[in-house]
């Protein structure tokens, strides 16, 4: 009998370097191996935002090696469900995937005090994405 396979989600934001970072980092974590996570941008950034990298530290989640990606077809293709921040009519779309769209303040140029209440309802959404994913979180 094989296992169920793992859901997989890609987080996409236009410069791939906050809120999908801070998403993908929050699922990979709460999630831990019982989801596939990526994440991807229209119109990837040189870095990750150094406020979000210190929000993510505060949490003790560690993203100070990530690298903002380009979105590819393929990951779209690859993904149970895609989870657009933003990007608008950048996002390919494909029939059959499931695709929401999160309303989140863009974190870019905000110091870390703006981008803490960003992260934390990110977390919420994250929680509740796993939720529906039939995932229970980790403690």
């Amino acid at each position: 009998m094989s296992a169920p396979a793992v859901p997989s989600v890609l987080f996409v934001c236009v410069h791939n370097a906050g809120r999908s970072q801070m998403a993908a980092a929050l699922l990979a974590h709460l999630g831990r191996e019982r989801v596939e996570v990526r994440s991807a941008g229209s119109a990837p950034a040189g870095t990750v935002n150094a406020a979000v990298v210190e929000a993510m530290k505060e949490v003790g989640i560690d993203i100070s090696a990530e690298v903002p990606k380009v979105l590819t077809t393929e990951a779209v293709q690859a993904s149970d469900v895609v989870i657009t921040m933003g990007c608008g009519d950048a996002c390919p779309y494909f029939p059959g995937k499931r695709y929401l769209d999160w309303k989140l303040d863009d974190p870019a140029g905000q110091g870390v005090d703006a981008v803490r209440p960003i992260r934390d309802r990110i977390e919420q959404h994250v929680r509740g994405l796993l939720a529906d994913l039939g995932v229970e979180a980790a403690a």
